[in-house]
């Protein structure tokens, strides 16, 4: 896939984990991002206006990661878009639940930027 179609919603609630995030989609060249702060927003936003890919933080308040996962798995026009959940600390039984929900990857906070790239490469394939 070209970096130049490639389309990315960030999901975090916090402001510096979107800002982490998309500063090294801005590294990797991949411009065509949106930002959302809450898995209910994001939700309504990806279908409005879908996406390629997905990366969400874990530990949001109101809709986690796995429930923004199970939503998007569960809506026609949704269902076959990557996904990877980004989160601090993950635990054996959430990463079984994220896989049979069709989670694609997961990456442990901090990241370096050849780790997201490395994560996002892994979904979508080496990006050109």
């Amino acid at each position: 896939m070209k970096r130049s179609d490639l389309r990315i919603a960030v999901v975090d609630d916090t402001a510096v984990s979107r800002h982490l995030i998309t500063e090294v989609l801005d590294w990797m060249e991949v411009f065509h991002y949106t930002t959302y702060n809450n898995g209910s927003s994001a939700l309504a936003g990806l279908l409005a206006s879908p996406v390629h890919m997905v990366i969400s933080d874990f530990h949001m308040p109101d809709m986690d990661g796995l429930a923004l996962l199970e939503r998007v798995r569960r809506t026609p026009g949704l269902q076959r878009l990557g996904f990877i959940i980004v989160t601090g600390r993950a635990d054996a039984n959430m990463i079984a639940n994220g896989r049979a929900l069709g989670l694609n990857n997961l990456i442990n906070k901090p990241f370096t930027k050849e780790q997201l790239r490395r994560c996002i490469e892994s979904v979508t394939g080496p990006l050109t």
